[in-house]
């Protein structure tokens, strides 16, 4: 009978052993499930926040996106729209061409800078737009929102509200018609190589009264005034005695201007660059690129231009560009 007892004990310490060991093992199985199902519930939460945090960036990169998209689509229609109105004025009123005169490779501008900026870390470049001459020429060019120069035409019959349009401006040129070789669509009042000093001096006085700002003149065709130096003598003599520059327009290779300057002890100051002789975007746009590179390379210089459709938006296409020169006005370059 004590036998079977030992037998008997020795097994139930078997079984509770072995039902510790499952009880253990199971423990440790539930815990095992319940850190995978706590790992993967942390795991699926964050993924959810990941996703979340992407989509939003998403979404507010497609709002940038968006935004920036509608803003440029909105330059675009201003600038279309400008274009479109300068073209319905000229046709209504005046045709007026940038190639004023005939121009090739020989009608460039000296090297003969020397008022280099040295103190400046930008090269500088200043835009004239001649024959600015109605409202809407004013409307287009500032449409640009870049510093640019306006040069008016004195007022006639065609355009008689150019003095006034001047006096809203800080800062105007006055665009004087000069004699020309060939070119037969003249203003009225043209200075001639035959002008008397007497005549160039009541013209002149005339500019004044009627734009008492000015004080920078350059020239509207002017090949063969510009080029005979007597009639440039009388003209710069009479300048003189208002307090007035004279820009040289370069319309012609044979320009006497330099020379003038010089025998009575001024700069000599002149256009570097036609933007618009030839009319279309593409050449106007080569043109830009060709005017920084002559300031960059003189530290100043000057482009012309005019306010036609295709000059406003080549130029309003390349206003990132200038970001390597500073744009100022004419009597900021020598000062």
């Amino acid at each position: 009978m004590a036998k079977r007892r030992k037998h008997k004990t020795k097994k139930s310490s078997s079984e509770k052993f072995l039902r510790t060991l499952v009880w253990g093992l199971s423990g440790v199985a539930v815990l095992l499930l319940l850190f995978l199902a706590g790992y993967y519930v942390g795991y699926s939460s964050a993924k959810e926040e990941v996703s979340k945090h992407l989509a939003q960036q998403e979404r507010e990169k497609r709002a940038v996106l968006t935004k920036l998209k509608k803003t440029i689509e909105q330059k675009e229609s201003l600038g279309k729209k400008l274009a479109n109105i300068l073209k319905e004025e000229h046709r209504k009123k005046y045709d007026i061409t940038a190639a004023h005169e005939t121009q090739d490779k020989r009608v460039l501008r000296p090297r003969e800078k020397k008022a280099l900026q040295k103190k400046s870390h930008k090269a500088k470049l200043a835009i004239i737009f001649d024959d600015v001459s109605f409202p809407s020429h004013v409307r287009a060019i500032k449409s640009l929102g870049i510093k640019t120069t306006m040069s008016f035409f004195p007022p006639s019959a065609i355009h008689p509200d150019t003095p006034h349009l001047a006096s809203k401006e800080r800062f105007y040129m006055v665009h004087l018609p000069m004699e020309a070789m060939n070119f037969h669509k003249e203003e009225p009042f043209t200075l001639r190589v035959n002008d008397s000093q007497e005549k160039i001096e009541r013209r002149i006085e005339k500019i004044k009264a009627l734009f008492p700002r000015v004080h920078y003149i350059n020239n509207h065709t002017g090949s063969k005034f510009t080029a005979d130096k007597r009639a440039v003598e009388r003209l710069i003599r009479v300048l003189d005695r208002n307090h007035i520059r004279f820009i040289d327009s370069r319309t012609t290779a044979l320009t006497k201007v330099p020379e003038v300057m010089r025998e009575f002890g001024h700069r000599y100051v002149a256009r570097d660059v036609f933007l618009d002789h030839n009319g279309d975007i593409a050449s106007i746009e080569k043109q830009i690129k060709l005017a920084i590179k002559v300031a960059k390379r003189d530290g100043v210089a000057i482009a012309i231009g005019h306010p036609h459709p295709n000059t406003i938006l080549a130029l309003a296409k390349s206003r990132k560009l200038f970001k390597d020169v500073e744009l100022v006005y004419v009597y900021e370059l020598y000062r």
